[in-house]
């Protein structure tokens, strides 16, 4: 015992050292203002993907996808452009019409001005997978790096808003904007 404590004292100290040397190298500089707010959008925020030639029925449906957070980190110093990542968490549905255990979804992220000019678009793609015959299934995904050019220095990222959503056919996001929904554990 004696000898196992100095040994996991030198462990510590080392251990504190190189997490001081760590945070050192991170730029402590403060924000320059706020960072862009961040969310999904409400019309797109829900996906129901009903078999084919099936009417718009609880057992027609093949998939279902929902945003449920999203969370953004940015960074920005003086006139540098700012920069961001997020996290978006999906929540995924099987229904009776599925034909496998792993589906694909495509989202967009979008770059607007607070005017709700959209400025970049990108398209991403999540894969649901459901475990066994699991009905419901989860996934988070991450964006690295979403860079935003600000002109100088005077304008705030609270200027932009970062936006996510389905990428949903006409049909679908009709079926949104009318207010039909159905959980995803629904009659379970």
């Amino acid at each position: 015992m004696r000898i196992i404590l100095p040994i996991l004292a030198l462990a510590l100290v080392a251990g504190c050292s190189s997490t001081k040397d760590l945070a050192e190298s991170f730029d402590s500089r403060q924000n320059a203002g706020a960072c862009p707010p961040v969310g999904s959008v409400y019309d797109a925020a829900r996906i129901v993907e009903f078999g084919d030639n099936t009417d718009e029925l609880y057992s027609d449906i093949r998939y279902t996808g929902e945003i449920t957070d999203v969370r953004s980190f940015c960074r920005y110093t003086g006139d540098n452009p700012l920069t961001a990542e997020i996290e978006v968490d999906f929540a995924f549905g099987k229904g009776d019409q599925a034909d496998s255990n792993v589906h694909d979804f495509g989202y967009w992220v979008a770059v607007t001005r607070r005017n709700g000019k959209v400025l970049a678009k990108e398209y991403y793609t999540v894969s649901a997978k459901f475990p066994g015959n699991a009905p419901l299934a989860g996934a988070t995904q991450k964006i690295d790096r979403i860079t935003i050019p600000r002109a100088d220095e005077t304008i705030a990222g609270s200027n932009f808003e970062i936006l996510v959503g389905f990428d949903l056919t006409e049909e679908e996001l009709a079926f949104n904007r009318a207010g039909k929904r159905f959980r995803m554990d629904a009659g379970s």
